[in-house]
């Protein structure tokens, strides 16, 4: 299955599975998971990058415990909102990626997640360096998974408020 508009995914992910949010990096992939509610994102651990066929295995692993039926990937599109090589490097990744795994996938803008996620856990969590290192990555997929199942709910809310607007 390849990618699909983030909109699609509520129909195509059986009911009661959770999505898994990815923040692809070169050196790591951050994971996050959403409750079967799709309502909150938690971090849940950050994957070292190895070779690709061992990345893509440990994510049918982690996919499996955590009964995912879909995935978000943030796609770190740069500031002018047009896509540079790290984009092209995660639309590879995912390419590969649903070879292996057969789960709909959707991108998410992932601009400033990082940079956002350090914010807090520099201002408001106060974390040492060498801790922020180790939950930058996982807080970011919870970070751009979070802006997804917002971005859900609030088309699934304004679909309501027009049905019902309608006589």
């Amino acid at each position: 299955m390849n990618a699909v508009p983030l909109s699609n995914l509520p129909r195509l992910v059986p009911p009661s599975k959770r999505l898994l949010g990815l923040d692809v990096g070169s050196r790591t992939i951050g994971l996050a998971i959403s409750d079967a509610t799709w309502t909150v994102a938690t971090p849940v651990r950050t994957l070292a990058r190895s070779r690709l066929a061992s990345d893509l295995g440990a994510l049918a692993v982690i996919v499996r415990e955590l009964e995912a039926g879909g995935i978000v990937v943030g796609l770190p599109m740069q500031m002018d909102g047009r896509e540079g090589p790290r984009c092209q490097s995660v639309r590879q990744f995912v390419r590969d990626m649903v070879r292996i795994l057969d789960l709909p996938v959707a991108f998410w803008d992932e601009r400033l997640s990082t940079a956002a996620v350090e914010r807090i856990l520099i201002g408001e969590a106060d974390l040492s360096r060498k801790r922020r290192k180790q939950v930058v990555d996982r807080s970011a997929a919870a970070w751009i998974l979070q802006g997804a199942l917002d971005a859900l709910r609030h088309a699934a809310a304004a679909a309501v408020s027009k049905s019902s607007d309608e006589p």
